[in-house]
C-alpha cells in the first residue's frame, strides 16, 4: 500500500519537512542575526545623530501635498523623566491611560490597561506611545501647514498650548487646547475619545485678521528607530495603509531605509499608520475628504513616519473654520475593527490584522474558535472543538480514504503475488496492479487525503494563533498559560525538576512529546513499507516533527496531537468495520523487537 502511494506521500511529507525545517533551522536564526545587526546599526546611528545635532524641525512653510517632518533627538533620559519634563493633560479611560503633551499638543503617552507584558497580571501594562527624548519615541501629531511664502506663524513642535475647560480626557469629557499666535489667529485642537481606542481630533482656526487664510491640515505618526519585529516572513510589521480602490499597501521599515519615501496617489477613502504584531497607531482622515498619504524615513532623526495632508481649508476674515480626523491607537481586536468599519466608515479596517494570502481559511478559522470560546470560556477547548468540527466536515472524504486503505490491505496477498509474478517487468506489474485497483474499486491515492486535508487547517490555525490578539496570553489547562507561545516545559530538565534552563534547541515540552507519540502511533496503524528508505523516513518522521513543533505555539501542537488521536480512533473503527485486522500492536512489537544478527554460513 505504501509503495503505491510513496511518491504522493513523500511529496507531502517532504514539503512539510522542508517548510518547518526552513523556519526552525534557517529562517528564525537568520532573523535573529538580522535583528541583532540592525539594533547595533541603529545604536551607532543614534550616537552619530546626537553628536551631530541632526534632528529636523517641522517647517511652517511646507508645500501642499507634504506634511512636515517630525523631529526626534537621541534618547537621553528615561521614559518617566521625559514625561515629567513637560506639562500634560491626563488621559484616563477603562482601556487606556496616558497623557497629552501640552508642548506641541502631541499624543505621546499611552498605555493599554487590558494588556500586560507577560502572562503575569502584575507585570507592567503595554506601552504603546512614548515621548521624544525617551528610549523609544512613538507619537502622533496634528496641525496645519501653509502655502510657500505665506507669512503666518503656525504652531510648531515646541509650541506651548493652553487648556480650555476640562483638564482630563475621558469618554465623557473631551479636552480642548488652544494657541494664540499673537497675530489675530487662534488655533484650537479638541481631543475626544470613545470607550476603546478611537480618538477624534478636531482642529479649528479663528481668523481675526482682515484677510482670508488658506491652511492645509495634516496628521502624522512617527516612530524613532526600527522596533524588534516578531517575524516578517510570517506577518507584516511596519507601515501600511488602505488607499481607495488601490486597497492595502504594506511598507517594510527596511524598504523606507533603502529605497526612500513612498507616496501613494491622493484618495478620499482610506487610512494609514504603523502596525506591530498586536497593536497599531493609525491615522484616519474623515471618509469622503481627499488626502495625500505618505511614508518616509529620516536618517538624521531615524524617524519612520506615516502622514497625510488634507485639502486646503479657507478661513474667511472674521470667521472660524476647521476639519477633523480620527486616530486609532490600541489593540487590534477583530470585532472592534469591524465595528469601526461600520460605524465610522473606515474602509477595510480589519486589514490591520495580517490574515495572510489564505484569509479565506484564516478568517473562518478565527470566527469558529472565537465563537466557541464565548460558549466554553477557554480558547484551548475551543480549538479542540473546532478540530472535531473539521473532522465532521471532512468525514466523507476521510471515511472514503480509510475504507479504500482497508480494501487495499485486504488485497495485500494479491498485490504481493502480482509483484512476485512480474518482478522483472515493472510495466506489467503496474498494469496488473491498476487492474486490481479498478476491480476492487480502490483509490491508491486515498491514503493521502487525511494528510492533504490537514495541511490547510494546520496553516490557518497557525496564522490565527500567531497574529490575533485574542489568542495572546490565552490559557489552556495546567502549565499552558499562553496558547500562542511554545510549551514552556522541557524533557531535558525533567520538566522543571532540575534547576537548569536548556538552550532553545532542547526545549522539548510535554505537549510536543504527546504529539510525537500520537503521530508515531498513527503511522504504526499501517504495515511498514517494504522499501528500507521509506521505513526509515516513516520511523524517524515523528521524532523530527516533535523537535520542529516544539518551538511552535502550544495551541497548534495541542491541535495536532488531538487531531492525530481522532484520526487513530476513526481509522481503527473503519478498519474493524471493513473486516481488516488492526495491526497496531503487531507493528509496535516489530519496531521495538531486537533483530537477530545474521550468522555466516560456515559450511
Amino acid at each position: 500500500m505504501f509503495s503505491e502511494n510513496k511518491n504522493t506521500i513523500l511529496a507531502v511529507v517532504l514539503s512539510l519537512v522542508v517548510l518547518l525545517g526552513w523556519q526552525y533551522f534557517i529562517a528564525q536564526p537568520q532573523l535573529e542575526r538580522q535583528q541583532a545587526e540592525m539594533q547595533a546599526q541603529q545604536e551607532a546611528q543614534q550616537a552619530t545623530a546626537a553628536a551631530n545635532g541632526d534632528p529636523l524641525k517641522p517647517s511652517p512653510n511646507a508645500v501642499p501635498g507634504q506634511a512636515p517632518a517630525s523631529t526626534s533627538a537621541a534618547p537621553t533620559v528615561t521614559r518617566e523623566q521625559a514625561l515629567a519634563a513637560s506639562e500634560r493633560v491626563r488621559i484616563e479611560t477603562p482601556k487606556l491611560s496616558g497623557s497629552i503633551n501640552l508642548t506641541g499638543a502631541r499624543l505621546d503617552d499611552l498605555r493599554l490597561k487590558d494588556y500586560h507584558e507577560t502572562v503575569d497580571k502584575s507585570s507592567p501594562t503595554i506601552v504603546l506611545l512614548s515621548p521624544k527624548g525617551s528610549p523609544k519615541p512613538y507619537y502622533s501629531d496634528h496641525g496645519w501647514v501653509a502655502d510657500p511664502g505665506a507669512n503666518i506663524t503656525l504652531p510648531e513642535a515646541d509650541t506651548l498650548w493652553t487648556v480650555n475647560g476640562n483638564s482630563e480626557l475621558s469618554p465623557e469629557t473631551p479636552v480642548t487646547l488652544s494657541f494664540d499666535n499673537g497675530e489675530g489667529i487662534v488655533f484650537n485642537r479638541t481631543f475626544s475619545l470613545d470607550e476603546n481606542y478611537m480618538f477624534t481630533i478636531e482642529q479649528s482656526v479663528e481668523n481675526s485678521t482682515g484677510e482670508d487664510l488658506t491652511l492645509y491640515p495634516y496628521g502624522l505618526i512617527a516612530r524613532t528607530g526600527q522596533p524588534k519585529t516578531s517575524g516578517f516572513y510570517i506577518l507584516h510589521e511596519g507601515l501600511l495603509g488602505v488607499f481607495g480602490e488601490k486597497g492595502l499597501q504594506e511598507v517594510d521599515y527596511s524598504d523606507l531605509e533603502e529605497e526612500g519615501p513612498v507616496r501613494p496617489e491622493a484618495v478620499d477613502q482610506g487610512w494609514l499608520g504603523i502596525t506591530d504584531k498586536y497593536w497599531a497607531a493609525t491615522l484616519i482622515p474623515t471618509p469622503g475628504e481627499t488626502f495625500q498619504p505618505s511614508f518616509s524615513y529620516a536618517p538624521g532623526s531615524q524617524n519612520f513616519q506615516a502622514d497625510f495632508l488634507g485639502e486646503g481649508v479657507t478661513i474667511a476674515a472674521g470667521s472660524t473654520a476647521g476639519t477633523s480626523s480620527y486616530l486609532f491607537a490600541g489593540a487590534k481586536q477583530k470585532g472592534l475593527l469591524d465595528a469601526y468599519e461600520e460605524t465610522i466608515g473606515v474602509s477595510k479596517f480589519n486589514l490591520l490584522i495580517d490574515w495572510g494570502w489564505f484569509y479565506f481559511l484564516t478568517k473562518p478559522m478565527f470566527w469558529a474558535i472565537d465563537h466557541l470560546y464565548h460558549l466554553v470560556g477557554n480558547f484551548g477547548v475551543a480549538i479542540l472543538l473546532v478540530t472535531v468540527g473539521v473532522k465532521i466536515l471532512f468525514f466523507p472524504l476521510a471515511n472514503k480514504s480509510y475504507v479504500s486503505m482497508s480494501k487495499m490491505k485486504l488485497v495485500q496477498p494479491q498485490m504481493t503475488e502480482i509483484r512476485e509474478r512480474h518482478a522483472d517487468d515493472k510495466a506489467k506489474q503496474q498494469q496488473a496492479l491498476m487492474e486490481l485497483y479498478k476491480k476492487e474499486k480502490i483509490n491508491p491515492l486515498a491514503g493521502c487525503l487525511p494528510v492533504v486535508i490537514q495541511i490547510p487547517v494546520f496553516f490557518s490555525l497557525y496564522k490565527v494563533l500567531f497574529v490575533t490578539i485574542e489568542m495572546r496570553h490565552a490559557p489552556f489547562f495546567g502549565w499552558i498559560h499562553d496558547l500562542s507561545a511554545p510549551d514552556p516545559t522541557t524533557l531535558f530538565n525533567l520538566f522543571g525538576l532540575i534547576p537548569w534552563d536548556p538552550p532553545q534547541m532542547l526545549m522539548l515540552g510535554v505537549w510536543p512529546i504527546i504529539m510525537g507519540i500520537t503521530m508515531f502511533v498513527q503511522m504504526k496503524m499501517n504495515p511498514a513499507p517494504p522499501d528500507p528508505t521509506q521505513q526509515m523516513i516513516f520511523t524517524w518522521m515523528p521524532v523530527i516533527f516533535t523537535f520542529m513543533l516544539a518551538s511552535f505555539p502550544a495551541g497548534l501542537v495541542i491541535y495536532w496531537a488531538w487531531n492525530n488521536t481522532l484520526s487513530i480512533s476513526q481509522q481503527w473503527v473503519i478498519m474493524r468495520r471493513q473486516g481488516v485486522k488492526v495491526e497496531l500492536f503487531d507493528n509496535l512489537r516489530s519496531t521495538f523487537k531486537r533483530k537477530k544478527p545474521e550468522t555466516e554460513d560456515k559450511s
